[in-house]
């Protein structure tokens, strides 16, 4: 008896705790439904939700005139905070998804739901009917009550599946993009007439260019078609056609690629050399003005012996041996090889037709030359800032760039010091033959913790002018010209000068003073040589006095990780090259040969000047003010002469087998520790992704 009593008594108590576990849930409270009964609290939520919707909900004008009928289904939940969230909307267009969730980003802060006392989230479905005048007071469905979410639900499942129907057949949307044209010499050969023939507007010194600005003047996917090899399997269409994998949906694309670059050769200095870098490039894009780019390289080499006494002259502080010219700071690998690891990448937006914005690692070059006196791509990659103007005329670029001086002198806490550039360069297409480019620059270091100063971000002032109320010392400004003449469509003209200082006193007294530093560029190009389809040949001088680019604070000189961001010589030289590419096919060919006078210092004993070339060194280390020439001190005549072949492999990733021959002779005038007469020919092979230039005529 007394057990069926106790079962009696707990079943009791069950029930009747089931009956009122009602009495432990509260729904969220508008302050409209504060004085409402507890158990007609959901009602008045659901009276106030109404209510809000049919006030604020505004049908979009164009399903109002087409008198469209449906629904929106809405999920949202009110936080235990009070605040009302949408989980996901479900309509047939995009416009009343929006206007479902800007509704109920207008919703109150309300008093919170709660359980047994506790704040606890809620969850609801309602519908929206469409026209409003349908939609009438309907309770929202507790989503854990209700069947509501069923069509919800299965629209959520299908929308993995959704996103791979969305794939479709890669179409080279690249070709197109606002991605940067990988800046190689040889390369661009392939398109430079085509954008310099008469009448043309378009703008050709400020490098690397864009796929969407040439692809108006040449046709890449053309070239494409045409280099195109015949092929039905996977592993051939990707060996000599298409990216390793290319992806595309209705709003995006990217591709993946491995990059290689594995060279062997010999040196009479030396003896063998090599070259062996892995890496993978990344590139795609979201939408049509979003582009996105990414480069990783593992290297280790060892290189001509010129090469690499050049690579441990330029070391950085610290333990490690060298830095390779171009690409970084190199470790020591096993006894007589650097292990360099390299990596690049940018983001391109285009939020109007006539701006680019570019923000990332790499590097930049202005000129139509092979050599540039303003902004050149010899020196290893560094952060940057760069916005493309273009209206009008006129080109307009800013470049602001992120710098590092690496020498022991500089060097606090083990940390690099760092110093900032920032460039103006506006090319104005006077003519449709003539172009005319002006030039500014100025560079300040990181010292008193100043770091980038905002006065420079001024797109359109002076940098003089800044220079002068910040302090005299502030900063270092340089001022240049470009100018480019069409003579006709196969043969233009072009030309830079550079100017760091200059005394027009000294100028008219004929003194050759030290002041007057400056440079100057004069080349031509004539495509199509002699009638030859795709035949090249280049001519070009440059000449730039001592002391140029460098400064009585050397930290403010006009480089970057012991590199000039200028010519690779630095300064006090003159010289003259010879160029010639072409192209047949997937085959090419090239040949350069320079012609070089160097003015080098001594550094010795009895001779510790500085004669002007090395950029690194203080001016007033000068032993004369008056009668400085180009060549003084040390006079060094080189001469460089290289012969490539090679193959393009797959022109989609720029996977090219090359040959190649250099020869180079160096004759300084007096054998120094550093300078000496070498003789040097460098037989070389290999199997290169070829995305920047290499330059081993130092």
């Amino acid at each position: 008896m007394k057990q069926f009593v106790a079962l009696l008594l707990f079943f009791t108590q069950f029930f009747t705790f089931s009956q009122d576990t009602n009495l432990y849930e509260k729904p969220p409270v508008f302050p409209e439904c504060s004085n409402v009964a507890i158990d007609a609290l959901q009602e008045c939520f659901d009276a106030q939700v109404f209510n809000i919707i049919k006030e604020k909900f505004k049908v979009p004008s164009n399903l109002k005139n087409d008198n469209y009928k449906g629904e929106v289904i809405v999920l949202f939940e009110v936080d235990t905070t009070g605040s009302f969230r949408v989980m996901y909307v479900d309509a047939m267009y995009n416009e009343l998804k929006a206007e479902a969730k800007r509704v109920f980003e207008t919703f109150p802060k309300i008093e919170p739901a709660t359980y047994s006392g506790r704040k606890t989230f809620k969850q609801y479905s309602i519908p929206i009917q469409i026209p409003l005048d349908d939609f009438t007071l309907s309770t929202p469905k507790d989503l854990a009550k209700s069947n509501a979410i069923n069509k919800l639900e299965e629209a959520a499942k299908q929308e993995f599946e959704a996103v791979n129907s969305g794939l479709t057949t890669y179409s080279n949307k690249a070709l197109t993009s606002k991605l940067n044209i990988q800046f190689t010499h040889s390369d661009y050969a392939r398109f430079d007439r085509a954008m310099n023939v008469i009448g043309t507007n378009s703008h050709t010194a400020s490098k690397p260019f864009l796929y969407d600005d040439v692809s108006k003047y040449y046709n890449f996917e053309a070239e494409r078609d045409a280099l195109k090899k015949n092929t039905e399997t996977w592993a051939g269409k990707k060996l000599w056609n298409e990216h390793l994998v290319q992806l595309q949906g209705k709003d995006y694309w990217f591709t993946i690629d491995p990059v290689f670059d594995l060279q062997a050769g010999t040196d009479s200095e030396g003896g063998s050399t090599y070259n062996n870098t892995r890496g993978i490039m990344i590139q795609g894009g979201l939408g049509k003005n979003f582009n996105f780019y990414s480069t990783i390289f593992e290297s280790q080499g060892r290189f001509a012996d010129y090469v690499n006494r050049y690579a441990e002259s330029l070391k950085a502080f610290g333990p490690d041996p060298a830095i390779i010219p171009g690409r970084g700071i190199a470790k020591r690998f096993k006894t007589d090889s650097y292990d360099y690891p390299v990596a690049e990448a940018y983001l391109s937006y285009s939020p109007a037709k006539f701006l680019n914005v570019q923000f990332g690692h790499g590097k930049n070059f202005i000129g139509d030359g092979y050599r540039s006196l303003l902004v050149s791509d010899v020196t290893s990659p560094y952060p940057f800032l760069k916005l493309n103007t273009k209206f009008w005329k006129i080109k307009y670029t800013n470049t602001f760039m992120w710098m590092r001086d690496v020498r022991d002198a500089v060097v606090e806490d083990k940390a690099f010091l760092t110093k900032y550039i920032a460039n103006h360069y506006l090319s104005w297409n006077v003519s449709k033959r003539f172009n005319l480019g002006l030039f500014e620059s100025v560079l300040w270091e990181n010292s008193n913790n100043r770091g980038f100063d905002v006065n420079y971000l001024n797109p359109i002032i002076f940098y003089r002018a800044i220079e002068f109320v910040t302090g005299q010392g502030a900063g270092n400004a340089l001022l240049g010209a470009t100018a480019k003449y069409k003579w006709n469509d196969d043969v233009n003209i072009y030309g830079q000068f550079i100017l760091d200082e200059f005394s027009l006193g000294d100028i008219k007294a004929r003194e050759k003073s030290w002041k007057n530093k400056y440079g100057y560029q004069i080349g031509l190009k004539y495509y199509n040589a002699f009638k030859v389809d795709n035949l090249v040949l280049q001519l070009e001088y440059n000449r730039v006095r001592p002391y140029t680019y460098s400064h009585n604070t050397i930290v403010l000189n006009y480089a970057h990780n012991n590199q000039s961001l200028a010519h690779l010589w630095g300064a006090n030289f003159s010289e003259l090259i010879l160029i010639g590419r072409y192209r047949y096919n997937r085959w090419f060919a090239d040949a350069r040969f320079i012609f070089g006078t160097r003015g080098l210092d001594f550094n010795d004993g009895s001779d510790n000047f500085s004669y002007g070339g090395d950029i690194y060194r203080n001016y007033n280390d000068r032993p004369f003010d008056t009668g400085v020439e180009v060549g003084q001190g040390n006079k060094t005549k080189s001469f460089y002469g290289n012969l490539q072949a090679g193959y393009l492999i797959n022109p989609a990733s720029n996977l090219k087998f090359f040959t190649d021959i250099t020869v180079r002779n160096f004759n300084p005038e007096a054998t120094t520790a550093t300078a000496f007469k070498n003789n040097t020919v460098w037989l070389n092979f290999g199997l290169r992704t070829d995305l920047f230039n290499w330059y081993f005529d130092n």
